[in-house]
């Protein structure tokens, strides 16, 4: 087995880009997991797994080679290693090195009644974590990213996420690309807006629907409002006219699962 323990090592550096830089993972097409849970995942998820690094005073390696179904490489590192790869504040001894995946709304496969959340320009990653755990806990067909401000390998994503990254169907494009999509596989969709808005629980999610979401400080644009099946909105009782992004999609998601029967 191989092993590196020295920080200067070339292909460390390189993994050290692949965290800190969205430019790196473009121009490579792989980008850094980290945890056993989120890399177990991951191959749960068709994500191609092409390199382990592991340490080994924190994983076993019975624990590695339960993770070895396809062949990759493994490769042993030291303290110093990890700690210069590793994101998180508490260490789990692992991390992988895997090929990102292409996210076209072409490769979606989607069910006879899909349920699709959209996104418009989400800009924090610890927004897009807490979405992509309420559409794995919903089992959502889809989550569609419109004109995306962050790059969704992003270890930020890929922690706050909790590996829900590599259990959604996940696609990104243009507003007007993810708009064109809705309407050509007819589906309705609903979007979360302040303007000319209906209460949300007064509409129909148990045919084929999409709802969509903006950001907290601009909301959607007035294309997706024009455009919308019905814009609707969440009834709000206190000061203020707008909640946290992912806390909406969650309002949201569940009052259509709801209508669904669970």
């Amino acid at each position: 087995m191989k092993q590196i323990t020295s920080i200067q090592n070339p292909f460390i550096k390189s993994l050290v880009l692949l965290q800190e830089k969205a430019k790196a993972r473009k121009q490579t097409g792989t980008f850094l997991i980290e945890g056993l849970r989120e890399i177990s995942l991951a191959i749960k998820g068709g994500y191609e797994i092409e390199t382990v690094l592991f340490l080994p005073e924190l994983v076993s390696e019975s624990e590695i080679n339960k993770l070895i179904q396809n062949p990759f490489q493994v490769i042993e590192i030291n303290k110093e290693v990890y700690q210069k790869l590793a994101y998180r504040d508490t260490t789990e001894g692992i991390l992988a090195v895997a090929k990102s995946k292409s996210l076209q709304l072409s490769d979606l496969k989607l069910s006879k009644n899909p349920l699709i959340l959209v996104a418009e320009a989400p800009e924090k990653p610890g927004n897009i974590g807490a979405i992509l755990r309420t559409a794995d806990a919903a089992n959502l067909d889809a989550v569609l990213i419109a004109n995306p401000k962050s790059d969704l390998y992003n270890p930020n994503i890929v922690r706050s996420s909790v590996g829900c990254l590599f259990t959604n169907q996940i696609a990104t494009g243009t507003t007007a690309e993810i708009i064109s999509f809705l309407k050509e596989n007819n589906i309705d969709f609903y979007c979360a807006t302040l303007q000319n808005s209906t209460s949300y629980h007064t509409q129909n999610f148990t045919t084929p629907t999409a709802l969509v979401v903006g950001t907290e400080a601009t909301g959607l644009t007035q294309e997706w409002r024009d455009a919308a099946t019905q814009n609707i909105i969440i009834p709000m009782q206190g000061e203020i006219d707008s909640m946290n992004v992912s806390v909406a999609a969650a309002i949201l998601i569940f009052e259509a699962k709801r209508q669904r029967g669970f």
